[in-house]
């Protein structure tokens, strides 16, 4: 029988999902000591791991495992350290069934191991038991700027302070950490436990940190190398700009896009009573949108005390939120109105949202994604009772920096265009990753390009 119990993962241990729709607490718990080793030892230890292809920071993922298997937690930690600056951020919101756990050997026949719950029970270790990322030897004497302390930012800082550089990364907002800070909600990362400490890691590595400053107003990324002697600049300032769909009513109030409804409730602490941030928290809202973030904003919303429902023009096989994402909202009592867009936001005399106009579609031929294109239902039109529609439609990079930034190329969706390899932009010694050259994408995406990045700034300083 031992082997049938192998196939299986070891459950992790969540809250219950009546008593979290009502809290903003942690909702996975994660794996305790005993569990992490019951669950390493169901790695095979490829000779050619696939899972490690599938990460895009290139974890030695059997070799950490292996030191779960022997009960050496610190070292386990150092083999992640060696990739990651940030795996107890990684281990909680990385979509791994799409990457390494999507790639694992033993996923094919039975269920694959659960290496971010792994992953996330070694980086909650370090952070308890402060066991320290090991830094540079000896500095090398050159400075580099890093403008966003979001997930590209961090890592790319983090791997630059390993290699001996002078960094110091420069965020425009009095909190550091960006997306991790302001758009990810605290039940599924938590701000004071996890992302604090994490970025303390980075502080420890010899990272130097300036809140406050907007590159593009407080200073130019010009001003940056020519007065400041930066010899090089990583840009990771996200995707912050939101997008909305154009329609009637759109403008009421009552309207959030997901971006400020999070960062009100996360940054500004607004799901704390003991904050007066002023939050929308609704009687009836409904979420316009698909993806991880329509997942966040509604189970925000929800937590506030609201009957929340997500509208999404496709079905839900074509939703692009992680599965555990919508199977969490499902069960928290999240209504989902799939094959449904919106057509106008309703107003009342007072300039307030007081329903919504929604028409029926049915999916037709695919489209450039791949996916199948939604097409209108005619006379399928019926109107929603809602107070607050919350838009998350997607984002793009505010065009700030590219504007103020002479000789930076970029798309026609205000994107920077950089080299994927090595983040490499038009102007010389600067370098961009994660969103602000993706548009909205996933925090592990921002880390790879951070780390290509810092790959990229090395190579350009050592042969300069």
């Amino acid at each position: 029988m031992a082997d049938a119990k192998m196939l299986k993962k070891v459950p992790v241990r969540e809250q219950d999902p009546k008593v979290r729709a009502t809290n903003f607490e942690e909702v996975c718990l994660g794996y305790n000591q005993e569990e992490a080793m019951e669950e390493a030892q169901r790695c095979l230890g490829c000779k050619k791991p696939k899972c490690v292809e599938g990460c895009p920071v290139s974890i030695n993922i059997p070799g950490f495992i292996e030191h779960i298997k022997e009960g050496n937690m610190e070292e386990a930690y150092k083999v992640i350290g060696l990739s990651s600056a940030l795996p107890a951020i990684c281990g909680r919101v990385c979509p791994q069934e799409s990457q390494c756990e999507g790639q694992c050997i033993r996923g094919k026949k039975g269920e694959a191991v659960s290496i971010g719950k792994l992953e996330r029970f070694v980086a909650d270790y370090a952070l308890e038991h402060d066991i320290k990322p090991a830094g540079a030897e000896v500095k090398n004497g050159h400075k580099v700027a890093v403008i966003g302390s979001g997930p590209s930012g961090l890592t790319c800082a983090g791997d630059l302070a390993k290699a001996g550089y002078d960094v110091t990364v420069f965020e425009a907002l009095h909190e550091l950490g960006g997306v991790l800070v302001y758009g990810i909600p605290e039940f599924r990362l938590p701000k004071q436990k996890v992302v604090k400490k994490e970025i303390e890691k980075v502080k420890e590595l010899g990272v130097k940190f300036e809140t406050n400053v907007v590159i593009g107003k407080s200073t130019t990324i010009d001003q940056l190398i020519e007065d400041e002697g930066f010899e090089a600049v990583f840009i990771g300032s996200g995707a912050g700009l939101p997008m909305f769909m154009g329609i009637p009513g759109e403008n009421a109030s009552g309207v959030f896009s997901a971006n400020e409804y999070l960062t009100r409730s996360n940054l500004m602490k607004a799901f704390d009573d003991s904050y007066d941030t002023p939050i929308a928290a609704g009687r009836k809202v409904a979420v316009v949108g698909g993806g991880n973030v329509a997942m966040d904003a509604a189970r925000t919303a929800l937590r506030l005390g609201a009957e929340v429902h997500i509208v999404y023009r496709r079905s839900e096989a074509e939703l692009p939120a992680r599965a555990e994402e919508v199977h969490h909202a499902k069960e928290e009592g999240i209504i989902f109105d799939l094959l449904t867009n919106p057509k106008e936001i309703l107003v009342d005399e007072n300039g307030h949202v007081n329903g919504m106009k929604v028409v029926k579609m049915e999916l037709g031929e695919p489209d450039a994604s791949g996916r199948r294109r939604p097409v209108e239902i005619p006379g399928s039109e019926y109107d929603m009772d809602v107070d607050t529609v919350i838009m998350s439609l997607g984002t793009s990079p505010n065009p700030l920096i590219s504007s103020t930034t002479k000789g930076l190329e970029i798309n026609k969706r205000r994107c920077i265009v950089a080299e994927e390899e090595t983040g490499k932009t038009s102007k010389d010694g600067v370098y961009a990753g994660g969103d602000a050259v993706t548009g909205a994408a996933t925090v592990i995406l921002a880390m790879g390009a951070g780390k290509a990045g810092a790959k990229g700034i090395d190579e350009y300083l050592k042969n300069k």
